[in-house]
């Protein structure tokens, strides 16, 4: 840990240890989600299944970019993730990401896809709120995460038809854009 990332950040106002708590909550949600997106893509299947397979596996990959690039800020701040995985789940801070009963209904699997990246839209503006103009580091990690699950967000809706969202295909899936520079191994 790094004594002084703590104590700027307890200096300029931030209560680290709630702090902590919500990126602890959403490290378990991104790796949750990671899990449960991995199901859902390999049940995209079918003439709609197909046409969503890329987009979930670009959003599963970048989730597991998202809890990557945690990880480090989580235990600068003195933190740790919980060392039991069922801990880790049950402590994330948006629901579980399961497959429809249906698997085959594209629409009922689009509305479990598109809740979790509001979920996640929620928890990264409130850490910014949180963050903003006291903890740049917490901050600069919070809205790239925030950029990507916005896109992710964007690209589910579009599916369910609530209008266009002005975003484009970015290339390769699990670049992360604008995590990439909090990643320590190079992602591609």
């Amino acid at each position: 840990m790094g004594k002084v990332a703590r104590q700027v950040v307890e200096q300029a106002g931030v209560n680290v240890d709630v702090l902590l708590d919500k990126l602890v909550r959403a490290a378990g949600a991104e790796f949750t989600t990671f899990y449960y997106y991995t199901i859902l893509r390999v049940n995209a299947i079918g003439f709609d299944g197909e046409g969503l397979k890329e987009i979930i596996e670009d959003a599963r990959i970048e989730d597991r970019n998202h809890f990557e690039a945690l990880t480090p800020r989580i235990y600068e701040l003195g933190g740790a993730l919980p060392r039991d995985i069922r801990a880790f789940a049950d402590v994330a801070g948006c629901p579980d990401a399961y497959l429809p009963s249906n698997p085959r209904d594209m629409n009922a699997m689009l509305k479990v896809l598109v809740e979790a990246e509001r979920c996640a839209v929620r928890t990264y503006t409130e850490i910014c709120n949180m963050t903003f103009g006291k903890d740049h580091r917490t901050y600069d990690l919070a809205l790239a995460i925030l950029h990507e699950e916005v896109e992710h967000e964007a690209w589910f809706s579009e599916y369910l038809a609530e209008g266009p969202s002005g975003h484009f295909r970015r290339g390769t899936p699990g670049t992360s854009p604008y995590v990439r520079r909090f990643m320590s191994a190079d992602i591609g």
